[in-house]
This record gives C-alpha cells, sequence and structure tokens, in this order.
C-alpha cells in the first residue's frame, strides 16, 4: 500500500494558483495537501519539464510548443502572468526543481507522464535519469499515464517505482492491463465512474484512484465506494468531505 492521502492536489491547487508551478506547489501545501499530482513532458533537447500542455499558449500566452522548444527557450516564459498578476513571472519548472521543492516541504510527488508522437518511453527514461540523480532527496513518488507504453517502461527502468495507469473510463480490458504493467493503482475519471467498477478496482486488490473532484458531496460518495483518493484543484474544500 502506498499510504496515499485522500486528497491529492490536482496540479499542485490549481483553483488558488497557475497550474504545474513551484507557485502552485507551495499552496497546496499551505492548504494542507500531503502529495501533488503534475504533468512531465520531454523539450526538444529531452529535458523533462512540468507541463500539462504541449501546446504553450494556454498557460504561457506564447506560441508553439514545447516539444519544438529548448530547454533554454522554456525558461525564458512566463507560466503565471495569465492566472493573475500575483503570479507574473512564474517560471515554467524543470521537473529536478519540483522534485527538490516537494521534498523540501514534504509533498509526495505523483508525476504524470505526457507525451507527444510516442515519446512516452523516453519521457520515463528522463525522469528514470532525474530521480537517479535524485535518489538521496527524493519525496515519495508514483508514476501515471494515459499511455501504456510509458508505464510499461517504467516498469522496465524504475520498477522500484510505484506505477498507475490512467484512464477517463475504465475499460473492459483494465484487469489484464494493469496485471501486465503491474499497476499498484488505478486512476479513472470521476465522472464515467460507477459504483460497480469501484467495488471491482478495489476488491482486485488496487487503490483506486478518481480524477478531477471538485464538489464535495461527489468526494464523499467516492468515497464511500472505497476510492482511496481523489484528485482536486480546490483540495481544501474536499479535505472536509474527507475528514
Amino acid at each position: 500500500m502506498l499510504n496515499l492521502p485522500p486528497v491529492i492536489g490536482h496540479r499542485g491547487a490549481a483553483a488558488y494558483a497557475p497550474e504545474n508551478t513551484l507557485a502552485g506547489f507551495r499552496a497546496a501545501k499551505a492548504l494542507g495537501c500531503a502529495w501533488v499530482e503534475f504533468d512531465v513532458r520531454l523539450t526538444a533537447d529531452s529535458a523533462p519539464v512540468v507541463c500539462h500542455d504541449d501546446a504553450l499558449l494556454r498557460t504561457t500566452g506564447a506560441r508553439g510548443r514545447i516539444s519544438k522548444l529548448s530547454l533554454a527557450a522554456t525558461r525564458q516564459l512566463d507560466a503565471g502572468s495569465w492566472f493573475g498578476p500575483g503570479f507574473a513571472g512564474e517560471g515554467l519548472p524543470t521537473l529536478d526543481e519540483v522534485l527538490a521543492l516537494c521534498r523540501g516541504i514534504g509533498l509526495g510527488a505523483n508525476i504524470e507522464i505526457k507525451a507527444e508522437r510516442s515519446r512516452g518511453p523516453a519521457t520515463v527514461a528522463a525522469v528514470a535519469d532525474c530521480l537517479a540523480r535524485l535518489t538521496e532527496n527524493l519525496p515519495p513518488v508514483l508514476i501515471s499515464s494515459f499511455l501504456a507504453d510509458a508505464i510499461k517502461e517504467a516498469g522496465s527502468l524504475i520498477p522500484e517505482i510505484p506505477r498507475g495507469m490512467l484512464w477517463r473510463r475504465l475499460p473492459r480490458t483494465w484487469r489484464s492491463v494493469a496485471a501486465q504493467l503491474g499497476c499498484a493503482t488505478i486512476h479513472c475519471g470521476q465522472a464515467d465512474l460507477t459504483r460497480k467498477e469501484a467495488a471491482e478496482v478495489c476488491d482486485a486488490g488496487y487503490e483506486l484512484l478518481a480524477y478531477t473532484v471538485n464538489d464535495a458531496a461527489r468526494a464523499r460518495e467516492l468515497f464511500a465506494w472505497g476510492v482511496a483518493s481523489v484528485f482536486s484543484d480546490a483540495p481544501d474544500i474536499i479535505s472536509h468531505a474527507a475528514a
């Protein structure tokens, strides 16, 4: 068992601070989070940075794609102004920076692997290199992804790190996929999750995590179904449902 908390900050605390930024992770900690979830993808020179979208426009206002930029170019981006003037100049962080912060302030890290054009395994390899560099200073880590090839690669390169498969809707083949990939957790979209599916996952011995839950009543329902953890943009609101 991973000893995950009932509420995990989604991309930090995305309702209160720009997602996937150091400010966002600090906000999550201030709101009482013990774990945060964030997204990792590669730059053109194969550096792992923390950002959900490959396209830059939504969270930086810039044109282009992360996968086409060098790490040095991404260091010039402003990932905070879009959220509010108080976050102007907030940078797009590297995985090293985020893990160092998590370790420093006491946050577990659910690293979600994002990738374009079959770069899932390469993204995992870069993450594995980062984890190896920080071996003595790592927070608790969980790897997850919608990409089966990424989870398979994680099992090969960093088998000691627990991993989970992500689905929006639980497929009929989830049992065989999870078993083949050696998953410890199953992550599902909360909107499509049913009580029956939750019971099946829990009865099979997996920890079930649901995203993205910002309604306290829905959170209470999911916890009653056996869901171990929910991802939330507003973890302070959802924490009351877990009490």
